[in-house]
């Protein structure tokens, strides 16, 4: 055998086998699930394995593809997957990932059905509160199945033996394959024309395939608008279609579905006494009650009555025992007496009052001419001791300021130029009253003017030299 001329690493030779894996086309892959895991608790993910009588490989469906598909995997389910093989390059390791995947055989039909029924309780076809009230008491009945099974001479004995006075009508249609649904749409619109207090859609019992036709879209929407309420009783007690969910009433045979519209007469006999025994027992019961009521209100009323009477007479009585009322002319003749006495008392009253009013003045200014002199003196003992303090410190507060002023007077006199024009100096100015500090700024034959410690000359300047100190040393 060759040897090869450069190895491959591990790394290089999983990614060389990736792509060739990857260049593989979609796959379709009919399966038993085994070892399932999922959905991941983080990722969401599902890990699993299919396998049939031969091998079996591993599968991977990230979890957006597993809500999509719409059911549950489990252990023994066959399915179909659609996807393609991958290599995961840190382990070398091969797996199937599936991007959908469907139930196979029966399974996928009961895939599409539970697909449908969801879209249609999404829609609110199923809700409660859009069925129609089957009535209790049904007289016209229509009877929607084939008219060629058992099933419609089954009602029609049923309904004869429970309540012979209803009125049926059968209207036939397929009950089983392709072209049934159609049909069974058809016959549901003909038996609502003819106005019946219900409608009975019922089939005998059948395979899951042969019950199909009641799974279908359009049956399902046409009992949803059918104006007649609609009771169903399709196959055997296990077979629930989506027909049946969104039914206006749901029974579990075409018998029962009878039995439900159609009471016994010996039924409605028992309740109809049963009702009227209590219907008579609750209206004794409302007219004992009644009567008792009205005994209460009546005494009630009496007592009421009685104690308003006896406190209006109370209060009659109380204001005519008043005596503005009894005796008018005595509360006059009260209120002159009362006059007089309030008269003679201010009679009494004012001179007595005018003496202490006069008493009190007099006191009052005997105490203000008792009080004049000493508060004068004590106002003047006090102004003179303010006077007093107020020399003694203002003397105090001044010296600090005489010594400063004397002080800042000796330095601005021994800087002041007159100080020292005392000592034979002179200040010259020129014809602009400048000060003449340089001999070369002043032209011969111009005045100036000389200041000195008493008094100023005008001069005329005869000559000017620039001749300073140094140079003359």
């Amino acid at each position: 055998m060759p040897k090869a001329t450069s190895p491959l690493t591990v790394t290089e030779a999983v990614r060389a086998a990736n792509r060739t894996v990857a260049s593989m086309p979609t796959l379709v892959v009919r399966g038993e699930v085994t070892g399932f895991r999922g959905p991941h608790a983080r990722t969401g993910h599902c890990y699993f394995s299919v396998k049939d009588p031969g091998t079996s490989m591993e599968v991977i469906v990230w979890k957006d593809d597993y809500e999509a598909c719409g059911f549950k995997l489990r252990d023994g389910l066959e399915v179909i997957l659609y996807g393609k093989f991958d290599v995961y390059t840190r382990t070398g390791k091969l797996s199937f990932k599936a991007s959908s995947l469907e139930v196979a055989g029966d399974g996928l039909l009961r895939q599409r059905v539970a697909e449908l029924a969801r879209k249609l309780e999404r829609e609110g076809l199923m809700d409660d509160d859009r069925k129609l009230r089957v009535p209790v008491f049904c007289n016209r009945i229509a009877v929607v199945t084939s008219l060629s099974g058992d099933v419609i001479e089954d009602v029609k004995r049923t309904l004869a033996r429970r309540n012979p006075l209803v009125e049926i009508t059968v209207v036939g249609c397929a009950v089983q394959g392709a072209t049934a649904p159609p049909t069974i749409v058809n016959a549901l619109r003909v038996a609502a024309s003819t106005r019946p207090d219900a409608i009975l859609l019922v089939r005998g019992g059948g395979s899951y395939e042969e019950l199909m036709c009641f799974n279908d879209e359009g049956v399902a929407r046409a009992i949803a608008a059918c104006p007649v309420p609609v009771v169903t009783g399709i196959g055997h007690e296990p077979d629930t279609t989506i027909a049946d969910m969104v039914a206006d009433k749901r029974q579990s045979t075409p018998t029962a579905a009878a039995e439900s519209i159609a009471p016994a007469f010996n039924e409605v006999e028992r309740q109809t006494h049963d009702r009227q025994r209590r219907m008579v027992k609750a209206m004794q019961g409302m007219l004992d009650t009644r009567s008792t009521q009205l005994t209460h209100l009546a005494t009630r009323a009496h007592s009421a009555t009685d104690r308003r009477v006896s406190t209006a007479r109370m209060r009659v009585e109380a204001l005519g025992s008043r005596p503005c009322l009894s005796s008018p002319e005595g509360l006059v003749e009260a209120r002159r007496v009362q006059l007089l006495e309030t008269e003679q008392r201010l009679h009494d009253a004012i001179p007595k009052s005018l003496r202490l009013r006069r008493g009190t003045i007099d006191q009052f200014a005997q105490r203000l001419r008792g009080l004049a002199p000493r508060v004068t003196a004590d106002h003047a003992r006090e102004l003179g001791n303010r006077t007093t303090q107020l020399r003694r410190i203002g003397g105090r507060l001044t010296v600090p300021y005489e010594e400063l002023v004397a002080r800042q007077a000796a330095t601005l006199d021994a800087l002041s130029p007159l100080k020292v024009l005392s000592r034979g100096y002179s200040v010259t100015r020129d014809e602009h009253g400048h000060v003449v500090t340089d001999a070369r700024t002043v032209a011969v034959g111009s005045r100036v003017s000389v200041m000195l410690e008493k008094g100023s000359l005008l001069a005329r300047v005869e000559a000017a030299s620039a001749k300073t100190d140094d140079d003359a040393n």
